[in-house]
């Protein structure tokens, strides 16, 4: 049922995921197409604010933060998810794999590697401020508008 703590939590981890996808884009090797990266993940952002955040809200001021940095967490899963599953794809299109164990194996590594992009200080203080921020609105919204 929709009500005012999943739009908001929508609204929020949209502008989360792509504000933290466009600040991850210098950290990308240069020849990585950054494409439609930040509203693809902006996407994520809103179905995970929506679904998961604002499912959650209403729990308590204490919860908020827990419920803020699930959702950064849960962005950043899917979008590697996502991404790397795309380039296993295009990989094996290309027919650089042995098998579709070879492809899942190789699709893991791309996982690992896509994450590693997103250890830096900046990327990280975006994604665990933003988060807690993002879930603690969702949480005012929660208990002002019933």
């Amino acid at each position: 049922m929709p009500t005012a703590a999943r739009l908001f939590g929508a609204l929020c981890f949209a502008i989360l995921a792509f504000v933290a996808s466009v600040a991850v884009v210098p950290y990308l090797p240069k020849d990585t197409p950054v494409g439609y990266m930040p509203l693809i993940n902006a996407g994520i952002g809103v179905l995970v604010g929506w679904m998961i955040v604002g499912a959650n809200a209403g729990q308590g001021y204490a919860l908020a933060l827990t419920n803020g940095l699930r959702g950064a967490v849960t962005i950043v899963f899917f979008s590697v998810l996502l991404f790397a599953g795309r380039e296993m794809i295009i990989r094996s299109m290309h027919r650089l794999y042995h098998g579709p164990q070879d492809a899942l194996q190789h699709g893991a590594g791309l996982m690992l590697e896509y994450a590693l992009y997103l250890v830096n200080q900046t990327e990280l203080a975006i994604l665990i401020l933003g988060g807690v921020l993002a879930g603690y609105i969702v949480e005012f919204v929660s208990h002002r508008w019933r």
